[in-house]
């Protein structure tokens, strides 16, 4: 067993231990294509829209402030040292609360589906722009990497649908590649069959819809 001690002065200890895979998931024959943003965490192929939680951003005055009272501790000092720590307590609640959504919406998806696509998104080009706290805080990378393993545990289908399919430009009724949108553009009509979309929600069809021509 090995035991180790976080920055936020708590302990964990790990173990391996041999079982017997016990997980016996619903029959379902559901598919799901999932579309990951920033107004939306994600937005499902099923017209569902899961609200991003912006942990961080709601923590953010607890966290200016502790990081204020840390600041103003003289260097070496017994209290800096209690300062830190609770700076790292502070930053540990976001990570946790951002872990348990995670895990909670991820073996949602995984049981409930027999299949599960997801657009696969250019974090490290992301976290290079105005747009680097909301990823940081959105956390999509760890997200997807619950799904992957949850839905190998259940049995399920999983792939992730390349970046540049352009799944925001396809209509998702007749398959008329329309162009691109600027992002303020949230709604838009097909300009060959005139079928109205939300802009997110037919990303997310697009992708189921790609997700199944790549694995079958």
């Amino acid at each position: 067993m090995t035991v180790i001690k976080d920055a936020a002065g708590r302990f964990f200890a790990s173990f391996v231990v041999e079982t017997t895979d016990v997980h016996d998931p619903p029959d379902t024959t559901a598919e799901i294509g999932i579309d990951l943003g920033l107004e939306h965490f994600a937005v499902l192929s099923d017209g569902r829209k899961i609200t991003s939680p912006r942990f961080l951003r709601r923590a953010a005055k607890k966290l200016r402030k502790a990081q204020q009272a840390l600041s103003r501790k003289q260097k070496g000092s017994a209290n800096r040292a209690k300062a830190r720590l609770d700076v790292a307590r502070a930053h540990a609640k976001v990570a946790d609360a951002r872990r348990e959504f995670h895990h909670q919406l991820s073996t949602e998806l995984a049981r409930d589906n027999q299949a599960v696509y997801v657009e696969t998104l250019c974090v490290k080009g992301l976290v290079r722009t105005r747009l680097a706290a909301s990823v940081h805080d959105a956390g999509w990378s760890a997200f997807v990497t619950m799904l992957e393993y949850k839905t190998a545990r259940y049995g399920r289908t999983f792939a992730r649908v390349d970046r540049a399919f352009a799944s925001s430009q396809i209509c998702s009724h007749c398959g008329h590649r329309d162009g691109p949108k600027p992002l303020h553009v949230r709604h838009w009509n097909c300009g060959q069959c005139g079928a109205g979309h939300d802009r997110d929600v037919n990303a997310a069809r697009n992708i189921l819809d790609e997700g199944r021509r790549i694995t079958r």
